[in-house]
């Protein structure tokens, strides 16, 4: 018998997210992101201003298969910083993107509700 730890939960979250985004799979990548979720990225501008993503756009993209372009090497690299009661703190890095995720645990399992994330 497996028994499945917090951590496999949330990593498994972080992974619907990254192979979701890689393969275009809409579902997947849906059932990790919160519905509130903002991904968040320093522009060309020296931060002044961030851009930012939301939960429907990023399934936008992914039914475009606009991650299909980052998935060359898919090596995932997943550090889980730390969980306290509803909440996760998870580094991550791949190929295109070094990414700080912020995790909320909901009825329905861990979703991601923030993400700040530079371009590799």
């Amino acid at each position: 018998m497996s028994i499945v730890t917090e951590k496999d939960t949330i990593t498994q979250t972080v992974l619907d997210y990254y192979e979701g985004w890689f393969d275009g799979d809409v579902f997947r990548i849906g059932r990790a992101l919160h519905p509130d979720l903002v991904k968040r990225c320093p522009g060309e501008d020296e931060a002044a201003r961030l851009g930012i993503t939301t939960k429907e756009r990023m399934l936008e993209l992914t039914a475009r298969g606009k991650g299909k372009a980052d998935a060359p090497d898919r090596r995932i690299d997943i550090q889980i910083e730390d969980v306290y009661g509803d909440i996760a703190s998870v580094t991550t890095s791949t190929e295109p993107y070094h990414e700080y995720i912020h995790l909320v645990r909901t009825r329905d399992g861990w979703k991601i509700a923030n993400v700040l994330l530079q371009p590799t």
